[in-house]
């Protein structure tokens, strides 16, 4: 039996999850189907996602169509939750891209448009709602050809649009031949030559062959509500999508898309196997901490989830027993990844409502970091405040949600401040040798610094001998040459740069003739994890750092009538508009906007367009602050002070 695995995206409130609820009644896993409004579908499962009727966290759950197993991965649509989405993207053999009949082509639907299409995902198109009032067909086919893309073959037409009696009539004819024929040369010849000579047969062939290079995109009509064209679909997901490859003789490959929490507290990957077979009691090396033996494996099959002694090729299965398994691990053989994760450009100061949970507040966000590496906790021992990063406003209920959920822990807020990078300006190196004011440490060390590409991250080498001291001092220097780099000289973190060791030194181990170890005498890591921030920071000085903040790019449709009105409006409101153009009654105006003016332009936009405009935003890159920098707090000793660094670390000056 084959396996897919397949994505279902959308906007939010397109209706994607009710769509799986209705897949899932339609093959039989369920007897009844669930209602979003009334918190009772399968894959929602947070108490927030059933309150508040939308998907936060991706849902894993199994059907079968004929002979292809179909592990079906519900999605978010809201966009703070898009770095949930993309870690989906990774794993999927196709997707199913949900669009509303009456709200049509939506922000976040172009979003994830453009995901599937740079990671080259087959995706079928279905047209939800159609049975509601004001659904649309041939109005919204053109607005995806223009909006999302042109290579669209609708595979039938819409029937009775607008009323409850709403159904798909399929086309019996040679589906899209003209979308086909442009992207295979040998077909474009032969429908130039003789339309009618193409056969039934082979239209039908090259149209499941171009949906699975994701050249074109099968357009399906239907309702998630009555169930209208939803068999189409399914017959359309088993024939046009691509089932996963699976060789299970090769070394064992898998990717970590999701961890979640046991019944007794315990770590539980979500793991989609791309080769292999991964079993019970096989011990695995993870991408970062200890190696971890497989305890149990549970394979989503058939609705339920089945406790098996192994996972093969293209299953996706819970993996227990890898205490330290976090979401991105890559599970034997290097197994094919895709990260394209933006980063999330807010944060915000969580604290505690009860002040003896201060500490419980930190463990507790410690263990949400820990599974996910999009959540960063930052820690300010010196004001005694916690901070988290976020993609958008609902986080910061969700994140408010889970802690009083799952551990019991009220919380509270402070306002949302941007976070932005400090980039190299240019070169700085500086040096402290041993024995040599004004450095009080037992260690020789020199830095430079480089600007690097952007993307690249920190890179780290060396100009000296890696035999010229004991490997431990050789790694304090660069662990700590990374956590230094966490806040620059004006608070931020700084990427994308190369840090070169060019000099290192140190005291050997000394003893007294009774053989008691001498420390005033001996190098010790403590040496070099201390005096690396101090020479870093003189590095980082030299070279200088600009602070860099945030950019989205955003896509703004308006009616045509108030355009002239509107580009004021979005300059006050921190915009750059780049390029403006015209679409019937509508104009679309596109440029870029500091990721903090979003949300404000995000709430006076029905204002200001009587409800008709339509934004999209995205992170696109960062720009340098104009005028005076902003400086974030430092949650350390503050090695740009030497006095006060030393007063802290070594009791004195």
């Amino acid at each position: 039996m084959s396996t897919l695995n397949l994505g279902i995206l959308a906007h939010v409130d397109a209706g994607k999850t009710s769509l799986t609820e209705r897949l899932l009644y339609a093959a039989g896993v369920i007897d009844e189907i669930g209602s979003v409004d009334d918190g009772s579908t399968q894959t929602d499962s947070l108490a927030l996602e059933r309150r508040r009727g939308i998907t936060i966290k991706s849902a894993v759950v199994s059907f079968a169509v004929g002979d292809t197993t179909v592990n079906l991965i519900d999605t978010p649509g809201h966009p703070d939750f898009i770095a949930e989405v993309e870690r989906v993207l990774s794993v999927l053999d196709g997707a199913v891209l949900v669009i509303s009949a009456v709200e049509g082509v939506q922000a976040q639907t172009r979003v994830l448009m453009r995901a599937l299409q740079r990671l080259r995902i087959p995706t079928l198109l279905f047209i939800n709602k159609i049975d509601r009032r004001g659904a649309r067909e041939a109005e919204l086919l053109r607005a995806i050809a223009e909006r999302l893309t042109p290579a669209i073959i609708p595979m039938g037409s819409a029937s009775g649009l607008g009323t409850p009696d709403a159904s798909f009539v399929p086309h019996r004819d040679r589906t899209g031949l003209e979308v086909l024929a442009e992207h295979d040369e040998e077909l474009l010849s032969a429908y130039v030559a003789d339309e009618s000579g193409i056969t039934a047969g082979r239209a039908r062939a090259e149209l499941v062959a171009q949906t699975g290079r994701a050249l074109v995109h099968p357009v399906f009509f239907g309702s998630a509500i009555t169930g209208a064209g939803v068999a189409e679909l399914m017959a359309g997901v088993r024939e046009l999508l691509p089932a996963a490859g699976a060789d299970a003789t090769a070394p064992a490959s898998g990717t970590v898309f999701k961890v979640e929490r046991g019944a007794a507290g315990e770590r539980v990957g979500i793991v989609r196997m791309f080769a292999g077979t991964l079993r019970v009691r096989d011990r695995l090396q993870l991408d970062r901490g200890e190696p971890g033996k497989v305890t149990g494996i549970g394979v989503f099959a058939d609705g339920t989830l089945d406790r098996r002694d192994q996972v093969t090729a293209g299953q996706i299965a819970k993996v227990w027993g890898l205490g330290d398994v976090r979401i991105g691990d890559r599970l034997g053989e290097a197994a094919p990844v895709s990260r394209h994760f933006a980063p999330p450009t807010l944060e915000t100061v969580v604290s505690s409502v009860r002040a003896a949970d201060r500490g419980a507040l930190h463990a507790a966000l410690t263990q949400l970091a820990d599974q996910d590496p999009l959540i960063n906790l930052r820690q300010d021992e010196l004001r005694q405040e916690l901070s988290v990063s976020l993609y958008g406003e609902v986080q910061k209920e969700v994140i408010q949600a889970t802690l009083a959920d799952e551990f019991g822990l009220m919380v509270t807020f402070r306002e949302t401040t941007t976070i932005c990078i400090e980039r190299l300006d240019g070169v700085g190196a500086a040096v402290e040798f041993i024995a040599k004011g004004p450095n009080p440490f037992l260690a020789t060390i020199g830095l430079r610094v480089e600007p690097a590409p952007v993307g690249t991250g920190v890179r780290y080498r060396l100009e000296v001998e890696l035999g010229s001291m004991p490997l431990a001092f050789m790694t304090a220097v660069e662990e700590t040459v990374r956590e230094t780099l966490g806040q620059g000289l004006h608070g931020w973190q700084v990427p994308d740069c190369e840090v070169v060791m060019t000099h290192s030194g140190y005291w050997a181990r000394q003893s007294h003739a009774h053989g008691t170890f001498d420390k005033s005498m001996s190098s010790t890591g403590g040496d070099f994890r201390l005096l690396t921030p101090l020479v870093l920071m003189d590095a980082l000085r030299a070279a200088g750092t600009t602070v860099c903040e945030p950019m989205h790019r955003f896509r703004l449709e308006i009616p045509s009538g108030i355009f002239g009105s509107m580009l004021p409006a979005l300059v006050r409101l921190g915009a750059i508009p780049q390029t403006s153009s015209a679409a019937g009654t509508t104009s679309i105006v596109e440029g870029e906007l500091p990721a903090d003016r979003v949300h404000g332009l995000e709430l006076q936009l029905p204002g200001l367009t009587s409800g008709e405009g339509v934004l999209e935003t995205v992170f696109d890159h960062y720009r340098p602050v104009v005028g005076v920098p902003p400086e974030r707090s430092r949650t350390d000793h503050n090695p740009l002070n030497r006095r006060e660094y030393l007063l802290h670390v070594v009791r004195r000056v």
